[in-house]
Formats: structure tokens, sequence, C-alpha cells
């Protein structure tokens, strides 16, 4: 990574890399800055091959994210519907690579939008799931309804948005907001199984298969991409591809090394 950050802190083991929201002392909120330096992030990631997956996580054992900051009305663009936090909802939506957000406390307003964007969410048992906005008189009519209606459709939807509970870790796995909970000691590992785990299938695979969720949200771009992707792959004619139909007729874990040719 050539670029430095100031408000999220990026590292590298293996084949994941982790986004770490790093504002611990303000909820790990969004401002204009975050927003970007996670935008330029993953800018930089889509163009590199060492890493399979990403991890998006917070700071400090009590906040995910909750939301965007807001200290005057001259600081709107702050929250979820504008440029900068579209931006960062994009660059995670658009990435080829699987990202989890790893939920390590609430996950409040946009926080929880920034879960619900990203592809998986493993999350520990105290954490919490609110979506504020009305409350505020504000709102996010795009990633952050579209998207939840997918997860847990529309009436219960609209239940989060215009009645905003606070749900328990437990609570948002069971209408299908989150894939998994763990006990809060066992976060950091568990996220990482579940990296290592994904990280072991196809990368062109994992990729089209990626953009083929978003194409119908993305319209023709998301489309095209797809089609793009695959043009390019002539039918998944790749050394990758065949190490992996290999492996898995000879019940072996795949040979890494071949992987990304």
């Amino acid at each position: 990574m050539t670029q430095k950050f100031e408000t999220i802190i990026y590292a590298e083991e293996g084949p994941i890399g982790t986004i770490t929201l790093n504002r611990p002392n303000n909820g790990n909120m969004f401002n204009v800055q975050m927003c970007h330096e996670i935008r330029d992030c993953i800018n930089e990631i889509r163009r590199e091959t060492r890493t399979r997956v990403i991890v998006i996580t917070g700071a400090g054992d009590r906040f995910f994210c909750i939301g965007g900051e807001k200290t005057g009305m001259e600081d709107t663009l702050l929250y979820a519907g504008v440029l900068p936090v579209l931006d960062m909802y994009e660059s995670i939506d658009r990435l080829q690579k699987p990202v989890i957000a790893s939920v390590n406390g609430f996950a409040v307003g946009g926080g929880n939008v920034l879960q619900v964007v990203c592809d998986l969410t493993i999350a520990k048992e105290s954490a919490v799931f609110r979506q504020v906005g009305p409350m505020m008189g504000s709102f996010d009519a795009g990633y952050g309804t579209w998207y939840l209606e997918d997860l847990v459709g529309k009436k219960r939807a609209k239940e989060i948005w215009y009645m905003n509970p606070k749900m328990s870790a437990a609570e948002a796995l069971a209408i299908g907001l989150i894939n998994k909970v763990v006990p809060d000691d066992q976060l950091i590992s568990a996220t990482r199984a579940m990296a290592l785990e994904i990280a072991e299938r196809g990368s062109f695979a994992l990729a089209s298969i990626k953009a083929a969720f978003n194409a119908r949200h993305g319209g023709v771009g998301g489309l095209s991409r797809m089609a793009h992707d695959l043009l390019l792959r002539q039918n998944l004619e790749t050394q990758e591809s065949r190490e992996l139909s290999k492996s898995f007729a000879e019940k072996r874990k795949p040979d890494a090394s071949k992987f990304g040719h």
C-alpha cells in the first residue's frame, strides 16, 4: 500500500487485507476524510493480487461504526446518501474481492449500512445493530434501503427504518441481517477462519459471482462488468480454474501458488 492514512489502518496478513476504522474515541464515525481514505484504500486493493479477501472492522471493542459525524448544518455532506459516503459504499460494491464486515460493537446508522453493503457479516455476541436516521430527521434512500430489503424483506426493512428497533446480534442473525455470531473473544479468530476459507476459492469465480449479484442494482454498468470479465477469461480456461477443479476431484487443498494466473 503506497498511501498513508490517518483515519483508518490497513494491514495485510497472507491473503487477507484488513481495513480498521480508527476513530474509536468518536465511535469510529465517518467523516469526509475517512470516506475518502476507505475509497482510496480499496481502489489500491483493486489493483493488486496479493489479497483475496478484505475485512472491515472497527478499532477498539465497543464500536464498529455509529454512522456519519455531524457537528453542524454545514457538515451535512457527511451523511449517507451524498458523495463522500456513496464513494465509499460504491468502492466496496465494485471491489472484485469478497468483503467481510467483522462487527466488533455498535453498528448504527451509516455503520449498519456499511455492514449491509459488505458481502458477508460476522459479529460478536454483544454487537448491536440499529438504523436511526428518521429519529434524527435523516435517511439513506439507496444502499441502506435496497440492499437491506434484499437481506430481510420489504416489510422487515420498512420496520427497521420506520421504527428504528435496537437489535442484538442474535436478533440480527435470526432475520438474515448478518451471517454469523460468535463469542466476543472469538471474533478475530473466527473472522480470520472465515476469510481463509473463502480465500481457498477461485478468485475469478468469486469476482464473477459478486458481479452477478451486483448486476441487478448496477444496471448496464454491472452487467457490462460481468460480461467483460467473463470474456477476458474465456470461460475459465486458466491455470487457477484447472488447479481448483483438480484439487476438488482429488479431495485436497488447492495449490494457491497457481491462483491469479
